[in-house]
């Protein structure tokens, strides 16, 4: 008995894989996808941050002064000036061309205020289309703004030592960490959530790809009853095996090869990685086959989930934090193998977590593991019943009698 039904499991196994290999839609998602796609956005994104935005400058002051601040803003790794223009209105026609992302406006009165003692301003528009762009440009004149302050404050004062000097110009002084992501680069921020979500959605897309093939081939009358004749277990086991011999490789490449080939934190130690990745796919797999019953065609799989990868994203907390979500929108992320699965891999990557320290992902991804394997089996026991169970119309009632003795009913 344990025997077939161990060869049955074989069977359907072989039978799934011959399925994806023959068909280039699933080998475009459980192959091509999850190669291709990481890398292009590691590639993408690999320059870590934005430098020499280029920016245009409306001097209206012309003093020394100005020119100092212009001089030093220029300076600095983030900005370039490209331009110096007359009036503003000329300065907004490149920004409206894409020939600058932000303009630094100096007003005439810039040194004049700072002679009289007064609060002087310097004006900075930036084009809010690309948010690293306004980052880049405020963090810039930021800092030039700051050290000339500190110049200006030392410069006013007499009869003092240096170091009295240094302690009126700047009393609390401060210094800028950035934990976890020494850069602040969007590579380290993005790419370790990315390649999470990209084995649950090329899973469930491919997954769901395949049950509407065949659903539509049930359909049209091709192979009717098909792995069905197995034992649901067999099926249940056999897709299972195919589905996580794919993705082993895939996870391989994913969160070792990926990540050393375009230097990304890889602070996670191997026994602690594997044993959140383990819950995590099978999670994913199981979770990508109860979807799949609700499959009808095989383009449905894009309507169904093919806009969800963005929402999936805000809602693991990685872009907004969680804190901040409604209760609802909380609740209904804990149905997602990513939520937790990107959670503890960029703990694990970035910050060097242990398994100790994100067992809370690990017992919810084996939690939801445990629940959508369940109602796979259960889909699957039904299937099969359905399959085998005889038309009563056109039986006699002896007939019905024995077949409900044999069933047990």
């Amino acid at each position: 008995m344990t025997s077939n039904w161990f060869k049955e499991m074989l069977l359907v196994s072989v039978q799934e894989t011959n399925k994806v290999l023959k068909d280039s839609g699933l080998l475009l998602f459980f192959i091509i996808v999850p190669v291709l796609y990481p890398l292009l956005y590691a590639y993408l994104y690999n320059n870590e941050n934005i430098r020499e935005v280029p920016v245009v400058v409306v001097d209206e002051c012309g003093s020394s002064l100005s020119r100092e601040f212009l001089s030093k803003s220029d300076a600095t790794p983030d900005i370039r000036i490209v331009a110096h223009c007359s009036d503003f209105e000329e300065a907004q026609e490149m920004i409206r061309n894409h020939m600058a992302y932000g303009i630094i406006y100096v007003p005439a009165e810039f040194s004049r205020e700072l002679a009289y003692g007064r609060q002087a301003t310097v004006n900075l528009y930036c084009d809010m289309s690309g948010l690293l762009y306004y980052k880049c440009i405020y963090s810039g004149c930021t800092h030039v703004s700051l050290e000339m302050n500190k110049e200006i404050k030392m410069s006013r004062m007499g009869g003092i030592s240096q170091h009295e000097m240094n302690v009126n110009a700047m009393p609390v002084e401060y210094d800028y960490v950035t934990m976890y992501n020494p850069r602040s680069g969007f590579c380290t921020y993005l790419i370790p959530a990315i390649l999470v979500l990209i084995i649950q959605q090329t899973l469930v897309l491919g997954i769901t790809l395949l049950a509407g093939t065949e659903r539509e081939e049930r359909q049209k009358g091709i192979n009717l009853v098909g792995e069905f004749d197995a034992h649901p277990l067999s099926v249940f086991g056999g897709k299972t095996i195919c589905y996580v011999c794919f993705y082993t490789m895939v996870c391989v490449y994913s969160f070792w090869l990926l990540p050393k080939l375009f230097h990304l934190p890889q602070m996670w130690h191997p026994h602690d990685l594997i044993q959140l990745m383990i819950p995590m796919l099978l999670a994913s797999i199981f979770f990508a086959m109860t979807i799949s019953f609700f499959v009808r065609e095989r383009e449905s799989c894009f309507l169904l989930f093919m806009f969800m990868s963005v929402p999936l994203l805000f809602m693991s907390g990685i872009s907004w934090p969680r804190s901040a979500m409604p209760g609802f929108w909380k609740a209904f992320s804990c149905l997602f193998p990513s939520t937790f699965g990107i959670n503890g891999y960029v703990r694990m990557a970035n910050m060097g977590a242990t398994l100790h320290e994100v067992r809370r992902e690990c017992i919810w991804l084996w939690a939801q593991a445990a629940f959508y394997a369940s109602t796979t089996v259960l889909i699957y026991i039904r299937l099969y019943r359905s399959t085998h169970m005889p038309d009563f119309k056109y039986m006699s009632k002896a007939a019905i009698e024995r077949f409900r003795k044999r069933i047990g009913r």
